[in-house]
């Protein structure tokens, strides 16, 4: 990698076990009320430090841009300026990643990415950032970068940047099922704001979730809903063919996770999850994983690059 110093550190995904779309804020955005719980299908990020001035991105993922459209660029950039590193001054940055999330995908995996980029050179700079402040580094990234420094789960509100950790108590497993399309945000938004007259409030229980520090997984799957599903059934009714062909596979719940175009379910257990798993991954041109439901905090650890060759 040509680094003088590197960590390791995952990224994980994350699935909506709620997403409430509220009303439109003055900026154009929407109020957001989501309960997000991070799952383990998990990208891989190697950061290092390096003589060579610029940030690099290496990714092994044909069609993913390693340049400033990338979030994990612009996530190492908002570190340096945050920190107050002067161009002329700043260290390199080099940075491999490994992608395993599906793109544009309703998971998280870009914002999970930036994430993980801005804790891994806290680490390596030595500067001490709660991550309150590295949350405030990342909100103007996108809309989900916050929840990922307060992982596992945590309520998310506002355009994302009102993060609130709590806990889901008991264990699940998650089959992820992606049609091998993606849905852009923009269009889902659209989409959803043209079809509906008004916005329902909150039901009482998600409610309780605000008040409280922990809901146990047969509390959570029987509150599980996002309002984005009914807005793309007429144009993409295979998202509701997954959704009941998982029920039909055994899952408690499930939901369409984010814009889409991921579908989920809830599985009590590894072996009807795997089971699952084989029954829907024989259809061509779907991505489907069977995961734990949460994974530890995103941390950083010692590692060297994935292979020898130079970012860039």
């Amino acid at each position: 990698m040509g680094s003088t110093r590197t960590v390791r550190i995952n990224a994980p995904a994350k699935v909506n076990l709620v997403l409430r779309v509220l009303d439109r804020r003055p900026d154009g955005y929407h109020n957001l009320w989501s309960a997000m719980q991070t799952v383990g299908l998990e990208d891989e990020l190697y950061v290092g430090l390096s003589a060579r001035a610029g940030i690099r991105l290496q990714c092994d993922e044909p069609g993913v841009p390693t340049d400033g459209r990338n979030l994990v660029v612009r996530a190492a950039a908002a570190v340096l300026a945050r920190a107050g590193l002067a161009e002329s001054r700043s260290p390199g940055v080099e940075i491999h990643l490994i992608k395993r999330i599906p793109v544009s995908a309703g998971l998280g995996g870009g914002s999970s990415d930036a994430a993980a980029a801005i804790i891994a050179l806290n680490a390596l700079l030595g500067l001490g950032w709660s991550r309150e402040t590295m949350a405030g580094v990342g909100s103007p990234l996108g809309s989900d970068v916050p929840f990922f420094l307060f992982a596992p789960s945590a309520l998310v509100r506002g355009r994302g940047e009102d993060v609130t950790a709590f806990a889901v108590t008991g264990t699940r497993w998650v089959v992820l099922v992606n049609p091998g399309f993606p849905i852009e945000t923009r269009w889902a938004y659209e989409q959803l704001s043209a079809g509906r007259s008004g916005v329902r409030p909150l039901a009482d229980g998600l409610r309780g979730i605000d008040r409280g520090g922990a809901v146990s997984w047969e509390q959570a799957v029987a509150l599980m809903e996002n309002d984005f599903e009914a807005a793309l059934a007429p144009s993409h009714p295979v998202l509701g063919q997954i959704k009941q062909q998982l029920l039909d596979a055994g899952a408690e719940a499930a939901l369409l996770s984010g814009s889409g175009a991921t579908v989920f379910g809830v599985f009590r257990d590894k072996a009807a999850a795997v089971r699952a798993q084989q029954a829907l991954g024989r259809t061509e041109g779907w991505r489907v994983f069977a995961v734990p439901a949460g994974t530890a905090p995103l941390l950083c650890e010692a590692g060297g690059a994935p292979n020898p060759t130079p970012v860039g």
